[in-house]
This record gives C-alpha cells, structure tokens and sequence, in this order.
C-alpha cells in the first residue's frame, strides 16, 4: 500500500472535517441577538443592528415568534434574535478571491417620494416587471377624512393611508413594478412615528389640486386613472385604492377588500390578498380568527367607474382603540404593506391582462 497517499487521503479527510466544523462554528456563532430597549418596534430594532428592515420582517418575526405581543409587538427587556444572510458554503475548494470578483454589485434607485431615510428602493425581483400598478390612498388635500382623537392629539385617516400606500409602492417597485402613486405628498415621505402629523398639502397626479367637493374629488381620480390605463393598454394593470373606516368608537374590524361586482380580475385580485392575510393570521396569531371579508361593492365611485380591474381596502376603525394600535404602530403599517404586496405578487402569477376590470 502506498503509506504516502493513505497519509494524504486522511490528511484531506481532516482538513475537510476541519473546514465543516469552522464553517458550521461560523454559523452558530454569527446568530445575533439584542436585548429591546423601551419604544423599540421591530423596524427599528433591526435598522439598529444594520439589517434591512424590510427584507427580513417576516424572518424575525418567524424566529421571535414566542416574544412578541400580537405576534407583532416587542417587550422590553427581552432578548431577540436578529436573522443574518446565510453563508454560501457551495464549492469550498473554488479561492476566496475569484469568488469575490463574481460579487455583483447590488443597484438600488432613488426615488424622493418616499423620504430622506427611505428613498433608496433595491431590487428584490423582476416578478412584477411589465405590470403597471395604481395606488390611490383615501381623502387627502383638503378632506382628512375620517378623524379621532390619540394621546390627546388628532389623528386623520388620509396621513395613515397615505403611509401604507408609499410602503406598498416601495415593496412592488423592488419587484420590478410600475407604480403611479396617485395621491401624492412631496414632503411626507414614509415616516415611521406613531403620530402623522395632519397638513393639507397633498396633490393628485401629476399636480393638480384637489377638489374640496367630494364627487369632484371622486371624479378627479377616475380621470386620472382611467387615462393612465388608457395610456398603458395592453399591459397588466390594477387599482389598489387604501381607505381607513370609520365606524362606532366600540366596533373593531380586520382588513376588508372590495371588487366590482362583475370584475372577473378584480374578484381574484381581492381574493389573493385576502388569502394572504388568512394564512399570515394562521401563521403568526393562530389562537386569534381573522374575520375580514372580501367582497363586491359597486356602489363605491371608484370600484364602480374606473377601468382596471382593481380592489378597494378598508385597513380598521380609526376610532376603535384595538384598530389604532394596527394603525399607528409603523411595524403594523409595514406589515399591511408587506401582506398586501404578497397577495398582489399571488394575483400576478396566477392573473391575466383581461378587458375593461
């Protein structure tokens, strides 16, 4: 027997060894955790620690199921622990160094809508490239919608609505989407406080001024959108239309989604989104039911009169105090964002470009 070779087949069988058990080591011992301070929220924890907040929300909530409150809050003082990128183990034996070279340099694009802290938008996917995209947050301009009264400050409905809506339109433009954000504020930008402060300065595309008479106002979006879609036929469009109802102080309600009665597209595209709240209410709060609905609503101007097919949201009761916490927590606002464009991503794949909603 060659003694020399039998040296070096178990010299290589202990480097081999050795490097798994490094590379396992390394894995463990990368597992962060962070202690939350009081006022922490999920977003924030994570910005802190240097991950992108918005990719891996879903991947904390996952891993700190068992210490969240709601399946959504953080409690002070408890330990959590941070998701990290998985180390690519594939072909040990290939060098650092030209693995390195095949790096590609991620690419992110700007967009000054969303805000100083949150204008960088980088590309998750192109699953949404080609498909075209309308986001109409309710009320805004002179109308603030529904009202209510939080720490002894007003809150209104159009600033709430509006953040979820930039939240949205950032998660489907990082998937390759066109989105026109119809109602638009230039300075708000997505912010990430509890209470929005009120003002009057939104515009609907590209700048024109609202209309304080409500059908005008109504009339003014169909336009808009209605020739937009003009404008892009024969693409894959939808209509995702954001509103925060308002009902009796005691009466709390789950996401609502609203379709034309005779809108094929529509009808699926509610349906997806609502499939995707189903299953994320399964997942992370399983001893609670999700009671939200979807269903048609043509009496709604903007479900009835404009062109593609598209869905109508009701977020929660401004008033009732269980819906404010949905609504001003910014981790629960992300969070609607996030559910939302999981159920758009499912409509995609499954829908077509179809006539007239």
């Amino acid at each position: 027997m060659d003694y020399s070779f039998s040296y070096r087949l178990k010299m290589a069988g202990f480097l081999i060894a050795a490097i798994g058990y490094t590379i396992s080591s390394f894995s463990q011992d990368t597992v962060q955790t962070v202690v939350a301070e009081k006022g922490d929220g999920i977003l924030s924890l994570l910005r802190k620690q240097g991950v992108n907040p918005y990719e891996h929300y879903d991947d904390f909530v996952s891993m700190n199921i068992e210490n969240l409150r709601d399946s959504i809050h953080l409690y002070a003082g408890r330990t959590y622990r941070i998701p990290v990128a998985d180390l690519d183990t594939v072909k040990v034996v290939d060098s650092i160094q030209r693995k390195t070279k095949e790096i590609k340099k991620i690419e992110g694009k700007r967009y000054a809508i969303f805000g100083k802290d949150h204008e960088m938008v980088l590309p998750n996917s192109e699953k949404l490239k080609g498909a075209v995209y309308y986001l109409v947050s309710g009320h805004g301009g002179p109308d603030p919608g529904a009202m209510a009264t939080y720490g002894g400050k007003s809150i209104a409905e159009d600033e709430y609505a509006y953040d979820i809506t930039l939240r949205l339109a950032k998660e489907l433009l990082s998937h390759g989407a066109t989105v026109y954000i119809i109602i638009r504020d230039e300075n708000d930008g997505i912010r990430d406080e509890r209470i929005l402060e009120i003002d009057h300065d939104e515009v609907a595309y590209p700048n024109k001024t609202i209309p304080l008479n409500q059908v005008a106002r109504l009339r003014q979006r169909v336009d808009i959108v209605n020739k937009l879609y003009k404008k892009n036929r024969g693409k894959y469009q939808r209509l995702i239309v954001t509103h925060i109802d308002s009902r009796s102080v005691g009466q709390n309600i789950d996401v609502f989604f609203y379709h034309h009665e005779k809108s094929k597209n529509g009808k699926k595209l509610a349906e997806s989104i609502h499939k995707t709240f189903q299953k994320k209410y399964k997942k992370y709060q399983p001893n609670r039911t999700y009671s939200g609905t979807f269903e048609d609503r043509t009496s709604l101007y903007l479900v009835k009169k404009t062109h593609p097919a598209m869905t109508f949201i009701e977020v929660g009761n401004i008033r009732n105090k269980k819906d404010q916490r949905r609504i001003l927590e910014p981790d629960n606002r992300q969070a609607l964002a996030k559910w939302i464009s999981e159920g758009i991503l499912l409509d995609h794949k499954l829908g077509e470009i179809g006539p007239i909603r």
